[in-house]
């Protein structure tokens, strides 16, 4: 079984992966919830996590007036 990363005194939830079946670690609820719902899809974590970083969003100035958002 692999390891997750779960706070003190918070309710484990076992993770697994819903295509194999296998358990991958523990995590918390919202954790656990929150990768099922971006369909286990490490792109799209990562997606979430440029978003939250507010790096999706910041346009790069190519020339005065000219910009484009990142690809």
């Amino acid at each position: 079984m692999g390891r997750g990363v779960v706070p003190e005194a918070v309710v484990v939830n076992v993770d697994h992966c819903c295509g194999a079946g296998r358990v991958r670690g523990v995590m918390c609820f919202n954790c656990n919830s929150a990768i099922g719902k971006l369909g286990d899809d490490p792109d799209a974590v990562r997606r979430a996590a440029a978003y939250l970083e507010g790096t999706s969003w910041k346009p790069i100035r190519l020339a005065p007036g000219d910009c484009r958002l990142p690809s």
